[in-house]
């Protein structure tokens, strides 16, 4: 597998405040990696550096063997994103979100690809109702029908199950999973939840204090952290033991 991400030497500073201090890592095509670590580690800047929405201080990014600096339009034409904490306009009913997006990705047959999200995601009898009045679970289903309208080559996840139920959580996991092996998808998910992880990532990276302090396969990190479980490896990383 080729490298579709790579990050050298990435540094953020706001102000007197460092985020993130020279992280590097390289994401294969066809990869889901796990971003793990506690509030405040740097994950979601590292994310929304990616999305060339956060200028870095210092560093390079390179995604689909492009600079994000000099191409970020190219290379976002075949990206998407989704975050349990982003929503869409309140003022636009659901199917209009969704139609506002294809036509900015240029979707073919956005019709009827509108329709085969709604359903995947269970959200088609809501489909004339205002974005305002979903839950925050529902909200968070719509906006992961979005981030799938353009079938990305590459998917970046912030939390996308923190607003669901089990059964929907579940029902998301799979899904993800299905999309990635059909077209090969790269995923990035930053997640706190370990069944997230453990399901869905090939492989992580935890990162600490704008850092990577441990990277591998769950197995791995287990085993360098000595623990039993993801949610024991992460307590343990972030304490420092």
């Amino acid at each position: 597998m080729d490298n579709i991400i790579e990050v050298r030497g990435l540094r953020k500073e706001f102000g007197k405040a460092l985020a993130i201090e020279d992280l590097s890592f390289d994401v294969k095509r066809g990869e889901i990696l796990g971003f793990l670590g506690a509030n405040g580690a740097g994950k979601t800047t590292t994310i929304f550096m990616l999305l060339g929405l956060i200028t870095p201080t210092a560093g390079s990014i390179k995604i689909l063997g492009e600079e994000m600096r000099t191409n970020r339009v190219n290379i976002l034409q075949r990206m998407n994103f989704a975050s349990a904490y982003q929503q869409l306009p309140y003022n636009l009913r659901v199917w209009e979100n969704l139609y506002v997006f294809a036509e900015i990705y240029g979707v073919k047959n956005s019709k009827k690809k509108i329709d085969e999200l709604l359903e995947l995601f269970e959200l088609s009898h809501m489909r004339k109702q205002l974005s305002g009045s979903l839950s925050s679970g529902e909200q968070t289903r719509l906006t992961l029908c979005k981030a799938l309208l353009n079938d990305p080559e590459i998917l970046l996840l912030d939390e996308p199950t923190a607003s669901l139920d089990p059964d929907q959580a579940d029902k998301v996991r799979k899904i993800i999973a299905a999309r990635q092996r059909e077209n090969n998808m790269t995923v990035i998910n930053t997640s706190h939840n370990m069944i997230d992880v453990s399901e869905l990532c090939h492989r992580i990276l935890f990162m600490q204090k704008g850092h990577v302090v441990a990277s591998g396969t769950a197995d791995e990190i287990l085993s360098q952290s000595d623990s039993k479980t993801l949610e024991e490896a992460f307590i343990s990383i972030a304490r420092g033991k």
